[in-house]
Formats: C-alpha cells, structure tokens, sequence
C-alpha cells in the first residue's frame, strides 16, 4: 500500500484498527491477561520478548485480515521487532492493515484535572525511523479527569502541536485526549473537549487532516461535529475500560466512530490456546468490535 492508500483505507475503510501498543508499565497486567504470569520472565528484555510474541501471533493468525482490521497501532519495540523474519510493519501491509506507532513517553502528574503528555526530546528521530519502516501515522494520548476547561485547553493544545511535527513528517498523527470514564464530570468533560478540538481544527492550515481517538461520550452523538469536519480524516474510539459487549453497544450508537480497542480485543486470548482455539477467539473479538464499528444503532444521517 502506498501513502494514499493507507489514507483511503482509514478515511473509507468497513474496519477498525487494533491497539497493540501497550508498553512499560502496562505490559505486565498485559502479559497476565494473556495468561502470562511474572515467573515467566527475569528480565525486561524478556518481558518485551513474550509480549511482542504474543503480538506477532495476533498479526499471523488468519483471523487478523485487512477486510475487518483496517489499522493497528504498535508499541516501539514491537515496530522495530519482526514477525517470521519480516518487519513488523510490513508484515502489517502484507495483510492490507495500516501501521501506526505509539509515540508519547507517559503522562505527567495530574494538574488543572488533567494529565498532560511527557516531553519527547527523540520525537523527531523516532519519526524518521518510523517514516522509513512503512509506517502511515502516529498515536499520542492524553488524559482528561474532571471537566476543569483550562486544564481540557492545554491538552487538547499540546496534542495539536505534537500532531504539527508529526504532519511535518508526512504522517497522520491520531491525537488520543482520552477522558477518564470513572470522572464524575465525564458529560461535561466531553463538551467542553469537543469545543476545544473544533478550535483546534479550524487553525488547522487548509489541506491539513488529523485523526481522533476519544473515549465513548456519555451522551451518542456528542462528537457528530467531529466526525463530519473536514479537517478529521477519521474518529476512532477506545475502549477505555468497558468489557468488550459494553464497549461495542456503545460504540454503534455513535455513528461514524469506528473503535481501536486494545483489551477489549485481546481480552479473551490465552497463551495456552491451541492456535485453532486462538484463531477462533480473537476472530470473534473482531467480529464484534467491527460490528459495533459498522453496524450502527442510529441513521447514519442522525
């Protein structure tokens, strides 16, 4: 796929895009989910082993195809590793699935009910790198905690300068201010950042899009303006906590959101399945997050 492939792929695309970016502290509760206890590792090095293994199995299985996945963000490591003996982003093209890469570094403390992204002094050299592994675009999150504006501001700003460097690469960054859903606010903190994107977008210089990646809102239809700017190539949900049922139902009664979940996909794989039995699970699993992506509860014209 070329670069305007990837584009058309992710602007029009029947899909969703598979979150396989956990990473540092994540990777444990990971790896345990996945039937993969801390005995079975002495090392980070190992550590990072067994996850990327149980990645590579996710991007080999037949049930991992570009009809239902249309994209997957990758952790760093994971990008710069192979599966059977190919690059793992084009091992991602290879199926029809569009890479992307995780590039924040963690969250800062929490200030003004929000925690806001890390410095990345490397952003640069690590997008050049992912630039010339094939890979599309880029993903950075956020987190918003309580619906204080001043606090929603200056995430969904610093998400917007990041996503400038990010451009100035050739790449689509997804631009992630994932609201925490156990905030008392949520409702409120999902207005208040819909109004502050939209400020955002409509800076955007003409010919410039983004990708978003937001938690479900509380009220379906909230990001309708979000999903029809033209400045928005695409909308894209995470899971954010919900079971996998939980997280789907919610997803189709927003139209035009599709999902890039990452537990509640791989929620039901298990290192000692047989590789039938893994196909099997991790099939079902797409088939109905891309069910929830696709098969709306609304009018698409709603």
């Amino acid at each position: 796929m070329q670069t305007s492939d990837m584009t058309a792929k992710m602007a029009e695309g029947h899909g969703f895009i598979a979150a396989l970016d956990q990473s540092g502290g994540s990777t444990p509760k990971a790896l345990a989910g996945y039937g993969v206890t801390e005995d079975a590792w002495s090392t980070e090095e190992e550590m990072f082993g067994l996850i990327h293994e149980m990645r590579a199995r996710i991007i080999r299985s037949a049930a991992f195809t570009g009809d239902k996945v249309i994209g997957a963000i990758l952790f760093e490591r994971t990008m710069d590793g192979t599966v059977d003996g190919v690059p793992t982003p084009a091992a991602l093209i290879a199926k029809g699935v569009v890479p992307f890469i995780k590039i924040d570094k963690g969250l800062e403390d929490e200030a003004n009910g929000v925690q806001l992204m890390k410095p990345m002094p490397t952003l640069d050299a690590l997008l050049t790198k992912a630039k010339a592994l094939g890979v599309y675009g880029t993903k950075e999150r956020s987190v918003i905690n309580s619906a204080n504006r001043e606090g929603i501001a200056a995430v969904v700003a610093q998400q917007f300068a990041v996503g400038q460097q990010v451009l100035a690469h050739g790449m689509m960054p997804i631009i992630e201010p994932e609201v925490n859903i156990k905030s008392a606010t949520r409702a409120d903190c999902d207005t208040i950042l819909c109004e502050e994107i939209l400020k955002q977008l409509d800076a955007l210089p003409e010919g410039q899009q983004v990708m978003l990646k937001l938690s479900l809102p509380v009220i379906p239809g909230t990001f309708d303006a979000l999903v029809d700017h033209p400045k928005v190539l695409r909308v894209v949900a995470l899971s954010g906590g919900y079971k996998r049922p939980e997280a789907c139902a919610e997803l189709a009664r927003n139209r035009g959101i599709i999902a890039s979940f990452s537990r509640a996909l791989l929620e039901d794989l298990r290192a000692q399945m047989s590789d039938a039995e893994f196909d099997a699970a991790l099939g079902e699993a797409i088939d109905q997050i891309h069910a929830g992506s696709t098969q709306k509860a609304v009018p698409v014209n709603a």
